[in-house]
């Protein structure tokens, strides 16, 4: 068979296989909608977006095929019935951002599918017109379409990762600038600033705030401390029980937090630490040492042993090869395994509860979980809390962004 025979056989348009991926796509997520609408408790919702999930299932399989001329025309039924109920479906909601967004992934799947079902080339494709001629010309369009279809996918889903980033902080801001202590409304009805008012005057916040800044940077400097010599080693020196060292700090990355709680608790109490800032500093820089170990360890593998072996035909010691040499060059893997262990430290929840039961040893996070209790819930200080203890971790992504991407990239380096 000819290359022009086999382009004739196996040629579909571009518009066809976009909607063979999209199509499945669509359905589900109109089932992750059912289970949404379940728990809204929504029936007519739930019976509406079934009958949509279910068209699109058959609108995928009534696809044109180049072959059956029939599909087609069963496709385009299908698509304007799943347009009108999309539409009908829109209408009968209360036109909240989820009903639209919802609404939107029956009615604008079923719309393209319209479109590009009556379009000429698709049309006489289906008709099972597959003259040299038209496959020339399908096979230039697709060319030029199938970037740009596969740049629109891709950056749809990229858009949906941002909205599941993006709208609980949007909400959790408008609870903090809305009077009172409501959780629903609409977005932006009203503004006041009196729960960062509440929050800003408080003494007990600030004392929060201090505990958590003072174990974070203890953390990080205690747990830099220990990891910087150990990664080096692991990653310079061959010695008895290495591996298997190794192995054990990934598998103790495997146990939940809870697991250690009580040994740990027995400990810091026969050392007297509870409450106190020290104990959780020790603890937190234990807990987090294995990432710091493995992650300073993959960097220090990248870096070439010939600058070390310089360095000692030089004069220099060991240690001096070490601060001299290989630590500056591992600055952004350094800078990298501080935020981690920074982070760890400031949004740690468990142990800081257990450990500290004195409210002016609490953390932020404990502290915050303080402010909900069982009764006379203060929502709107909680938001406006949460909003200001965020302020920090922001700002440290944004000033070492540059250092991150470095130390993020670091393995790329050859050795």
């Amino acid at each position: 068979m000819s290359p022009a025979s086999i382009a004739t056989v196996l040629f579909v348009p571009a518009e066809i296989r976009v909607l063979r991926v999209w199509l499945p796509v669509a359905a589900a997520v109109n089932l992750l909608v059912v289970l949404a609408e379940g728990i809204r408790g929504d029936v007519q919702a739930i019976m509406l977006t079934m009958l949509g999930t279910l068209g699109l299932i058959f609108a995928r399989l009534l696809l044109p095929d180049g072959i059956h001329t029939w599909k087609k025309s069963a496709a385009l039924l299908m698509a304007v019935g799943l347009l009108f109920l999309g539409l009908l479906s829109l209408y009968l909601s209360k036109l909240s951002i989820f009903d639209v967004w919802s609404r939107a992934w029956l009615f604008i799947p079923s719309s393209i599918t319209l479109f590009w079902l009556s379009r000429e080339l698709v049309s006489s494709w289906s008709a099972g017109q597959k003259s040299n001629e038209l496959v020339e010309r399908g096979l230039q369009e697709n060319k030029k379409k199938m970037p740009r279809f596969e740049s629109f996918g891709v950056h749809a889903v990229l858009l949906h990762a941002v909205l599941l980033v993006v709208v609980p902080v949007v909400w959790i801001l408008d609870v903090a600038v809305s009077p009172g202590n409501i959780l629903g409304g609409a977005i932006g009805d009203e503004f006041s600033t009196e729960h960062f008012a509440n929050i800003v005057g408080s003494s007990t916040f600030w004392v929060w705030v201090r505990n958590s800044l003072v174990v974070a940077c203890g953390t990080t400097l205690a747990g830099l401390l220990l990891a910087i010599p150990a990664s080096y080693a692991f990653s310079r020196y061959e010695f008895a029980g290495r591996k298997a060292s190794m192995f054990l700090f990934m598998l103790v990355q495997m146990f939940p937090g809870i697991v250690i709680l009580v040994p740990y608790f027995m400990v810091m109490k026969t050392l007297g630490l509870l409450n106190t800032s020290v104990g959780l500093m020790i603890v937190y820089s234990v807990t987090a040492l294995p990432i710091g170990v493995w992650l300073l360890k993959g960097f220090f593998d990248t870096v070439p042993k010939a600058l070390e072996e310089a360095a000692v035909l030089d004069g220099c010691s060991q240690l001096e090869v070490f601060v001299r040499i290989v630590l500056p060059l591992s600055l952004p893997a350094v800078a990298i395994a501080a935020l981690f262990l920074f982070l760890a430290a400031w949004n740690e929840f468990l142990l800081a509860l257990v450990f500290n039961t004195s409210n002016d040893m609490y953390t932020l996070p404990v502290g915050l979980a303080s402010m909900i209790p069982e009764s006379g819930q203060q929502w709107g200080d909680f938001a406006a809390a949460s909003i200001i203890v965020s302020v920090p971790v922001v700002l440290l992504f944004v000033l070492f962004q540059r250092t991150l991407i470095q130390g993020l990239s670091a393995g790329s380096v050859k050795g």
